[in-house]
């Protein structure tokens, strides 16, 4: 046998000094690649529902050769026995920069157009990026990973939007590197986020993004075609990738919903890496895909011993604290297939203790385990080679103390395709105890002990204490037993191969006359520790029932934090609100004691003494009732307002980044708002595309968008767009000049592009596609505005392609052109009396609405912050106090303007039968400074009311109140926390705009406005 042979070789070189040279070569095995290793009585898990005990594998040239019970070695095979230690697939790593080159960050100016010839036109795609020219093994890092339990990661350069191939390396320098990078192409990565390697200003936010990757593939699709004249590199790249597995960095929730978005309209399959919070919109998730990569980076709890401070730490984040550990188990019921990656983990060590908590959070071992090797292995197409143990697999394996996910397990080795790691030693608490020695006719008591990571051994024969000294490696016991008399010095020196607990272990000793015996060890009862041990057993009882102890669970609600909806689809209700004063914002005018029956979401009836038997009935004696209000312009519940990298943006669209947790949609709802336009902000002239959203909070993104709503988008004009209160902008235009000029060339182009298209040979270009629509008066502009000449220009042009200008926002001249503009077809959407906020808005007055008014123009106001829209009731009445016109018609500032503006007039605006019942009761008359809505109703869902949101107030501190409690649970139990940190909330408008952060984009920055 192996171990008796490799104990003579051991007796033979060892003895000679101490310590570490004690301890054979190459831990204990003599072995080339090409040496048969037969691994024996094991318990094996070959995959996550296959299960060997006292098994054998048997490895030859970097694989598994033979694996199963009772396997008989080879000739000149290594057998190792294992003694019930347990052996695992070695971990599978999908996303990783393992190894990559850094990245040299682009130390150019200011860049609107690619540097890179015979590439795509946009330096942040970057299919051709291959891992493998970008790779140099990194041996320190390697070997963290192998400790971890990697045996290999797919690596690849984190750089740019699409960010080329992968390569799937064994974490092991071979001697040949073929067998180092075992498939050099294995999938194409995407990512939300910008290329370090340029300073190409577009795009700048999730939105620009999203629009970057649709345009690459319609181009893609192009040139697939044969269209294009000239070779470009990058798309051939892709070309070539796209029959990779397409995995895409998302980092939340949302971004995994927008990815889905993409891959649906490209019919291709992303594999989306999300960022733990994906149980918020699991069902959609769930329609889109079938498997999804997850981190296990899991918050810590805050420390909120000071009531104080604790009030610093909102609902939402104590939600999560509670619910992204059970993540992978929520989307594992779901029936998707989860895989997990470290990326994210800033701790790597945390990796074993994040799974045991996941396992914890109700996550089964089986699927834990296939998330960690088999899943990611199917993704890279490589399941018959690694993350399973099986005939013809790679010879990657982990032993281990025990079941995998005990807390108590230690990886005692690591092998990749054959290569032996040893990670660590077998733990010292297993030969932690009292033993009686017994050799030849000598008998000593020993006890073996720990401290500092570091052994202790104490000696007694015949009670006279002898010398120590003790090693342990590689499984090897190495100990020296000196005894000293008035005449002599006698050393004896022994050696064991432990590699399991057990009650005894044996071995060779090596005398001091130079004789070899067997020896043996047994370990001695401590009976008389009988008291120690029943005291043990009161602890051990006592932490077993807080272990125990039953665990307050919040529940998910959408959005997943304070004011949440139980459903993310809530149903319409019957109801007959009576005895109201109905100010309709209609023909009919103001109506007293009127009833209005809802049904199935929308005005079914008005009328005096409604019945309907089956209708709640709500008494609005002495209340007024109103259509809901409609805000114009508005930037509440998105991810990204501006998509300032170039002049135009109009490829881009606010409907790919709507943010239904902006608590400013309920606070909106609190303030009668049931519609508004999200617009892109002021950063260019030709901005993005809008988004026309019904205050439906709790829904998803798509259910808030009202369905086919009319085509919008944004312009702008003036300070903003020639940017003078950016400072240090290169971009064009930096005029009002140069706008106008921007808007010629665009319109140009559009026309342009219009005539290829009618010959049929055309690249699909988004961005040109939107200005058609525009010309063709088939979208809408929205156009930021101040100043009267810039009003008359942007008319003029738009005459000069024939079509109009559908609304001028902000338009605090407009009381100055407001014929010109009637004769032009425009309506005003305006402020109130915002004035001096900067020098363009010096000639604002509060009498510029009911100027414009009487004028004869369609005329609204806004808020375009996420403060005002909670009191456009009040922004609506500073009209009919400064300019006179009557109560019903400033009501209509809000409410039937604003659906005139946004050409949804027939759905919404007033109280008008088969309307949608879009409906906000009121105390008092609206424009009164003492009202406040008392209920609000969209599509015939109560989504606020006071009543509720009193009773939610109540719910709310009993939810938080429980929360704390769990986080103080948590920190007594010695669990890590993280300290307050106390937040300043902004509200943004796209007259504070931030700085784009061009240079350092990244998620954190994606709210820019």
């Amino acid at each position: 046998m192996l171990k008796n042979t490799l104990f003579v070789c051991f007796l033979l070189l060892t003895f000679i000094g101490i310590s570490q040279d004690y301890f054979p070569e190459n831990h204990g095995i003599k072995a080339t690649a090409k040496t048969p290793i037969l691994l024996t009585n094991a318990n094996i898990q070959a995959d996550a529902s296959t299960f060997i005990e006292g098994g054998s594998l048997l490895i030859h040239e970097g694989k598994i050769l033979e694996i199963g019970k009772n396997l008989q070695a080879p000739k000149g095979a290594v057998e190792i026995d294992l003694n019930g230690q347990y052996i695992y697939p070695s971990f599978v790593e999908v996303y990783s920069d393992f190894a990559m080159e850094s990245v040299k960050s682009a130390t150019t100016g200011k860049q609107y157009e690619a540097n890179r010839k015979g590439y795509y036109w946009n330096d942040h795609i970057r299919p051709e990026q291959e891992a493998k020219n970008h790779f140099e093994f990194n041996e320190a890092e390697a070997k963290k990973l192998r400790k971890l339990g990697y045996g290999v990661v797919n690596t690849h350069l984190q750089d740019g939007v699409v960010r080329g191939t992968g390569m799937l390396v064994a974490l092991q320098e071979l001697d040949n590197k073929n067998k180092t990078i075992i498939a050099p192409k294995t999938a194409q990565y995407y990512g939300f986020s910008r290329s370090k390697q340029s300073k190409q200003s577009y795009p700048s936010s999730i939105m620009g993004m999203m629009a970057l990757m649709r345009q690459f593939n319609y181009d893609t699709q192009w040139y697939a075609d044969g269209n294009a004249s000239e070779t470009d590199l990058a798309i051939e790249a892709h070309l070539e990738n796209l029959s990779l597995p397409q995995i895409i960095y998302a980092g939340n929730y949302l971004n995994v919903m927008r990815s889905a978005d993409v891959a649906e309209l490209f019919e291709f399959d992303f594999i989306p890496i999300g960022g733990g919070d994906e149980y918020k919109r699991i069902s959609e998730i769930k329609k889109a895909f079938n498997q999804i990569i997850l981190p296990l980076n899991f918050p810590d709890a805050y420390d909120v011993e000071d009531p104080y401070m604790a009030n610093y730490v909102s609902l939402a984040e104590m939600k999560d604290w509670q619910h992204k550990p059970r993540n992978p188990k929520y989307l594992a019921e779901a029936g998707l297939e989860i895989s997990f990656t470290m990326q994210g983990l800033k701790d790597a060590s945390k990796l074993m203790k994040n799974l045991r908590t996941a396992i914890e959070k109700g996550l089964s071992k089986e699927v834990a385990l296939q998330a960690l090797t088999e899943n990611p292995a199917k993704i890279l197409g490589m399941e018959n080679q690694i993350g399973v143990l099986k005939e013809g697999a790679l010879a990657n394996l982990i032993i281990t103390s025990g079941e995998l996910f005990d807390k108590e397990t230690k990886i005692y080795e690591n092998w990749i395709q054959g290569h032996r790691n040893i990670i660590n030693e077998a733990p010292f608490s297993e030969l932690e105890g009292n033993y009686e020695l017994a050799f030849d006719k000598e008998k000593i008591e020993i006890e073996i002990s720990s401290k500092k990571d570091k052994l202790q051994l104490k000696a007694t024969k015949d009670s006279l204490k002898l010398g120590t000294k003790i090693d342990f490696k590689s499984n090897w016991l190495s100990f020296m037993l000196t005894e000293t008399d008035s005449s002599s010095t006698q050393m004896n020196r022994f050696a064991a191969l432990v590699t399991s607990a057990e009650n005894e272990f044996s071995g060779k000793v090596f005398t001091h006359e130079g004789e070899i015996h067997p020896f043996s060890a047994k370990r001695v009862s401590a009976e008389d520790k009988d008291d120690d041990s029943e005291d043990s057993q009161e602890e051990k009882d006592s932490e077993d029932k807080e272990n125990t102890e039953e665990e307050y669970l919040s529940p998910i609600t959408y959005p997943n934090m304070a004011y949440g909806m139980p459903s993310p689809n809530q149903k319409s209700g019957e109801y007959l609100i009576t005895n109201a004063t109905l100010i309709t914002s209609s023909d009919a005018g103001t109506l007293e004691n009127h009833d209005v029956w809802v049904k199935n979401g929308k005005i079914y009836k008005i009328g005096e003494n409604l019945k309907a038997k089956k209708a709640e009935v709500i008494d609005a004696s002495g209340q007024f009732l109103t259509a809901g209000i409609i805000d114009e312009h508005s930037h509440i519940a998105a991810s990204s307002v501006n998509e300032g990298g170039s002049n135009s943006s109009a490829e881009t669209t606010m409907e790919d980044v709507i943010n239904p947790d902006d608590i400013s949609v309920y606070r909106s709802l609190a303030g009668g708002v049931t519609t508004t336009q999200l617009l892109h902000g002021s950063a260019n002239p030709i901005g993005g595309r809008s988004a026309i959203i019904k205050m439906k909070w709790g829904a998803s993104p798509r259910n808030m968008i009202i369905e086919d709503s009319p085509k919008f988008i944004k312009f702008a004009l003036g300070e903003n767009v020639k940017q003078s209160n950016w400072g240090g902008r290169e971009r064009f235009p930096q005029t009002r000049m140069g706008v106008e000029q921007v808007y010629l060339d665009y319109f140009s182009r559009a026309k342009e592009y219009e005539k290829q298209k009618a010959s049929g040979k055309y690249r699909y270009d988004e961005e040109m596609e939107v200005l058609l629509e525009i010309i063709n008066e088939e979208r809408f502009i929205s156009c930021h505005s101040y100043v009267q000449s810039e009003i008359n220009m942007l008319m003029k042009v738009a005459e000069q392609f024939d079509f109009k200008v559908n609304t001028f926002t902000h338009i605090l001249e407009g009381y100055k052109v407001a014929d010109k503009m009637k004769k032009h077809g425009a309506g005003a959407s305006t402020f109130s009396d915002w004035w001096a906020y900067k020098n363009e808005v010096k000639d604002a007055i509060p009498y510029n609405a009911t100027l414009m008014l009487n004028q004869g123009l369609t005329v609204a106001i806004n808020s375009d912050d996420g403060e005002m829209i909670r009191r456009l009731n009040q922004e609506a009445a500073k009209s009919f106090k400064y300019g006179g016109i009557s109560a019903e018609e400033a009501w209509k500032l809000v409410t039937i303007n604003p659906a005139k503006l946004l050409h949804i007039d027939d759905q919404v605006g007033s109280i008008e039968e088969g309307k949608h019942a879009d409906l906000v009761l009121w105390n008092h008359h609206p424009l009164s400074i003492y009202a406040k809505a008392q209920m609000t109703m969209v599509e015939g869902v109560i989504y606020f009311s006071v009543e509720k949101d009193e009773k939610q107030r109540n719910e709310i501190q009993k939810e938080r109140n429980l929360l704390i409690a769990e986080m103080m649970k948590a920190k007594n139990k010695g669990m890590k926390t993280q300290p307050v940190v106390k937040k300043k909330e902004r509200h943004m408008h796209c007259d504070t705009l931030d700085d784009f952060l061009f240079e350092n984009f990244s998620e954190a920055h994606s709210h820019q406005h």
